[in-house]
């Protein structure tokens, strides 16, 4: 086989992320040409010694010194050896896509309930570090036999297992940090986006790559899971209502048999006149009737959960909620809001 004298490559597509050199048979002497944007690498024995950047070089001892040790020099310099030679293409790419195949298990930290979540984007890469990207990425890849090159659908379909990997992790830690319900993600897109980016960088750049962008543009949860919440919400919205009725009620009674026990202790005053009245324990009291309701009623003391259920603030507050977890859409809530609004 001849030696060859020129090492040279012009990608044919943008696509292109690292191209091998057809021949390893390369003597001392060679012009290797590197094009702007590009950077060689020089393996032996599985090994990555020297690197290149752009420029023309012409090989020799002197600019392969890690070569040197393993070349004989019979030949007056024009030496043959045998390397594989690695051109890396450094430019940016911007338009890789991402995305879960199926879904991801989260648990709300408002609601505390697990939800299914998906999430699509897309994501842009530049190498930085050619031996470490060759070396753990690479390895002893072939190049695409319809390509001829390692293009990057290749280096994506690498990459998707490991953003998908930490996704999951990376979405539990922002919704629990940023105390955001999983169905208000679409609000907050852009922050999710850089949290993600921010988190998952590091583990790129241990392969000689940086992340140049990531956006999260979808955050998609099933119909049905969204339905079921709703209902549940629902359910624990009445439970709510239900625990601060007894709540009220118990306050109620204990606030009355507090003011009758202040009357009972003056002797002339409130605790006379409330026997006068006929509303003395034994002959005020209807039977069969709550001990606590008799008396607040007697002395005009209101229930706390009858002004809860009227106030209007309480009920926009809570429509509110519904509006920001989708449970209803804005057209809804503001027929809700008039209504409440209507009564006051």
């Amino acid at each position: 086989m001849a030696l060859i004298d020129r090492i040279k490559y012009d990608s044919p597509s943008d696509d292109a992320v690292v191209w091998k050199y057809p021949s390893e048979d390369i003597r001392l002497g060679a012009q290797l040409i590197v094009n702007e944007s590009q950077e060689v690498v020089f393996f032996k024995g599985g090994k990555a010694f020297d690197t290149f950047s752009a420029g023309t070089h012409s090989l020799s001892s002197g600019n392969l010194p890690l070569l040197r040790k393993l070349i004989n020099l019979p030949f007056g310099g024009k030496t043959p050896f045998s390397a594989e030679v690695w051109f890396v293409n450094k430019t940016v790419k911007r338009d890789l896509r991402w995305g879960t195949k199926g879904a991801i298990q989260v648990i709300d930290p408002l609601y505390n309930y697990p939800v299914s979540v998906r999430a699509f984007g897309r994501w842009g890469m530049r190498i930085t570090d050619v031996r470490s990207f060759i070396v753990q990425i690479v390895g002893t890849q072939t190049s695409s036999s319809s390509k001829g090159y390692i293009g990057s659908e290749r280096i994506e379909e690498y990459f998707i297992g490991e953003i998908v990997q930490r996704l999951s992790d990376a979405l539990a830690k922002f919704f629990v940090e940023s105390n955001v319900s999983v169905f208000q993600a679409s609000a907050r897109i852009n922050d999710l986006s850089a949290f993600i980016s921010d988190d998952i960088s590091p583990e790129f750049q241990r392969f000689g790559i940086e992340i140049v962008n990531f956006n999260v543009e979808r955050i998609s949860i099933p119909q049905e899971e969204q339905k079921k919440f709703q209902d549940i919400l629902g359910k624990r919205m009445e439970i709510d209502q239900i625990s601060q009725a007894h709540v009220g009620q118990a306050y109620t009674t204990m606030r009355t048999f507090d003011t009758l026990e202040k009357a009972a202790q003056n002797e002339g005053g409130g605790a006379g006149q409330l026997m006068g009245a006929g509303l003395g324990l034994g002959a005020g009291l209807g039977a069969g009737v709550p001990i606590g309701q008799q008396i607040g009623g007697a002395m005009n003391v209101h229930s706390d959960q009858q002004v809860q259920n009227n106030d209007p603030m309480i009920k926009l507050n809570k429509l509110k909620q519904m509006l920001d977890a989708d449970l209803i859409n804005q057209e809804e809530f503001d027929q809700k809001k008039k209504q409440i609004l209507d009564s006051m």
